[in-house]
């Protein structure tokens, strides 16, 4: 084993050197100048920007500027179906398209800033419905498709959800009963041919009514033009609000980070329901003019090995969930298929295990390189790219333009703030809280309605990511833990608040604690303890009946443990101690107990 700060991979893992012909080959081949000589102005300027200087729109420059050009008949969207049909769209296709969509919310009135919700899978309507919402200078605000009605719900009063587009059967098994509660949603398009269920409207016959020409109004690089949102910790889901300046951002992290060019097939796994799942699985691949792939099955080992080669990817965005799930399979999975066009392959959501990059090598010939960043970050920040040495485990080093640091912590696990200012901690392997210089284009501008939360996430002149890292000697990143308690599960987000609150509408449950536990797939499963009402029994048949309640009312995100236990941690204030919670899970130190209220009995 390696120890830390001596240049290498603290893990049992060697770095994976790059050869000169692989640097060669990169779209960033020199780190170094790359980060001296990079400007956000500069890469600004490799994108048009509307006709006659009216400004810079995500939409435009993802497919109008392609359709105006000799690119407009390349294939911008390849949508493989769940029965492996294939349905394709030129960039002419997309941007015919998405201005109809963009006539059709002109005609009901919908206008600049109001919001629009998605509730869709992998479908064309999907990205037809994204880009014809930016081209209107309405919101986009993307919901992952296996929510439960209540996540829906929460997210579309909270955002002001005017305008939702979704299918018949997500409308029916997750709106319908909440509509009523929801009096500013006016609008309901639902896709496909059949007969639309009561209160909604036909998207498909919508859209052929409406004219394929839209000249997209001036737009602001700061207007506002992404609503994503992302769990905390306590409280209601807090949605980031991004800009249309943050397209800048998309584009040249797709081209240092991702390796990504023109002439790719580019295939982000993520559910377009969360950010990377818009960020690079809509916006940065189009912004090049690559194409795009997309899938609308589920995931399957040998079905996606079948994609990867009938649809000769080249560079591919995936999960760490997704990659130990194939790596169980072995090495000999892959190489049934011809993956021999496949050149890139990064990853994101949670940390990658060590063991999966040295994985990626052996079996796909290509090592698995790491990226990081947040809802908050709108882009990737830090990575491992394509010309640069690879030490598995690690998160990478600060794409350019990207200026990063570990800030000392204080005793609730947060940066340490004395007299408005931080201290960062230049040396080497020691651990802080990640944050990062704002300025760069995709950085978030607000929580929608919670200025003092927006607040809370800066301090001096760093945004603070809430990540526990190190950095190495050679500029390295590794991240260490989460200082709150927010779950990562196959790639989700899940904030517990809002998994102990639905629970806690069960007639049974007098309280509820959620932490996340490790899981060698998923990354973590979320685990639910909970306190019983008096009158109720803690019976084999009563758990199955609330793990059953939390799926329907919570969807993918939902616990898959409940255990039972009548005496919760509580601090002094009454908030139940997930912290605690956690460590006795795992069977690790429980550390301060200060806050601590005693258990009923316990001497005082």
């Amino acid at each position: 084993m390696t120890g830390p700060g001596d240049g290498e991979a603290a893990t049992a893992y060697p770095v994976i050197r790059k050869t000169e012909e692989e640097i060669a080959r990169a779209n960033l081949t020199d780190y170094a100048r790359a980060r001296r000589e990079f400007s956000w102005t500069a890469a600004r300027r490799a994108l048009s920007g509307l006709p006659e200087g009216r400004g810079l729109n995500i939409a435009h420059e993802a497919v109008d500027r392609h359709a105006d050009s000799p690119r407009g008949g390349h294939v911008a969207l390849r949508c493989v179906g769940r029965d492996d049909s294939v349905t394709e769209m030129t960039y002419a296709d997309l941007r015919a398209a998405s201005n109809r969509f963009a006539n059709v919310l002109r005609g009901m009135g919908v206008g600049k800033g109001e919001r629009v919700f998605t509730l869709l899978g992998r479908v064309p309507d999907l990205y037809v419905a994204v880009l014809g919402t930016l081209k209107n200078l309405s919101v986009l605000c993307p919901l992952f498709s296996a929510f439960g009605p209540e996540p829906v719900r929460e997210r579309l009063r909270l955002g002001g959800g005017r305008v939702l587009v979704t299918t018949p059967e997500l409308y029916t098994r997750k709106v319908a009963a909440i509509r009523d509660s929801l009096p500013g949603l006016t609008h309901v398009l639902v896709s496909g041919d059949g007969p639309p269920p009561p209160g909604t409207l036909p998207l498909r016959r919508l859209m052929a009514g409406a004219p394929a020409e839209f000249e997209i109004p001036a737009t602001d690089p700061g207007d506002m033009a992404l609503l994503h949102f992302t769990s905390g910790t306590t409280g209601t889901p807090k949605g980031a609000v991004h800009v249309h300046e943050a397209v800048v951002a998309h584009h040249a992290t797709a081209v240092q980070a991702l390796d990504l060019r023109p002439s790719d097939v580019f295939w982000c796994t993520a559910d377009p329901g969360w950010v990377t799942g818009m960020s690079y699985g809509v916006v940065a691949p189009l912004t090049l003019g690559a194409t795009l792939v997309t899938d609308a099955g589920e995931f399957d080992a040998r079905r996606w090995c079948r994609v990867l080669q009938d649809q000769r990817v080249t560079v591919w965005y995936t999960a760490p969930t997704a990659l130990r799930m194939l790596m169980r399979h072995g090495d000999a999975l892959p190489r049934e298929y011809d993956l021999s066009r496949l050149r890139f392959v990064a990853s994101v959501g949670e940390p990658l295990n060590a063991e999966v990059v040295v994985w990626g090598s052996r079996a796909l010939g290509l090592p698995i390189h790491d990226n990081w960043w947040q809802t908050e970050t709108g882009a990737i920040m830090i990575g491992n790219l394509a010309a640069m040495d690879v030490k598995p485990g690690s998160m990478g080093r600060p794409l350019p333009g990207v200026e990063a640091a570990v800030l000392e912590r204080g005793a609730d696990g947060r940066a340490r703030v004395a007299g408005g200012a931080v201290r960062v901690i230049e040396e080497p392997d020691v651990e802080g809280e990640l944050a990062l210089r704002p300025g760069w284009p995709s950085m978030f501008r607000a929580y929608v309605g919670d200025p003092d939360r927006y607040r809370q996430a800066f301090a001096g002149d760093w945004y603070l990511s809430g990540d526990v890292v190190r950095r190495d000697r050679d500029g390295y990143f590794w991240f260490v833990g989460r200082s709150d308690d927010v779950i990562k599960s196959a790639g989700h987000l899940v904030g517990p608040f809002e998994v102990e609150s639905v629970l806690m509408e069960h007639p049974a449950v007098a309280e509820a604690g959620v932490i996340g536990k490790p899981d060698p797939v998923a990354g973590e499963l979320v685990k639910a303890f909970v306190t019983l009402n008096t009158g109720f029994e803690p019976t084999e048949r009563l758990r199955l009946e609330l793990i059953a309640f939390g799926r329907r009312r919570l969807g993918a995100v939902a616990p898959r443990e409940v255990v039972f236990d009548q005496n919760l941690p509580h601090t002094r204030s009454g908030k139940v101690m997930r912290r605690l919670l956690k460590a006795r899970e795992l069977g690790l130190p429980e550390g301060d107990l200060s806050t601590l209220e005693p258990r009923p009995g316990a001497a005082p």
